[in-house]
């Protein structure tokens, strides 16, 4: 199969006015999560992993301002990502991609002690 992304914001951080604008977004707190299902001699495994972190927006336009109560989620997600950047979100995902590789095919093991 192939490894799937999910973006999620878990809170918005909002100053309550800044200039004419009302509970105005400054931090965007997110997660992304990754899961791959693999199944192996009729054998399903789900593998995942996550990260999450939190970033600061730049002060909205008045003339393209969100009202608070009209944010979606998927409005938040955009901000999150344009406010990680294109190539930081990228290595976010592959990162995630490649953390599930390593679990799927170990690259170091733990063995039992040959004198135990």
């Amino acid at each position: 199969m192939t490894v799937t992304t999910t973006w999620n914001v878990g809170n918005l951080d909002s100053a309550p006015t800044e200039g004419s604008l009302t509970d105005v977004v400054k931090t965007v707190h997110w997660t992304v999560s990754a899961e791959e299902t693999v199944t192996v001699d009729g054998v399903e495994t789900t593998y995942t992993a996550s990260s999450y972190g939190s970033v600061g927006l730049e002060a909205p336009d008045a003339n393209d301002y969100t009202a608070f109560a009209d944010i979606t989620l998927s409005g938040a997600i955009d901000w999150a990502k344009a406010a990680i950047g294109s190539d930081e979100v990228t290595a976010i995902e592959s990162g995630l991609t490649a953390n599930i590789t390593e679990q799927k095919t170990p690259s170091i093991e733990s063995k039992a002690l040959p004198w135990a």
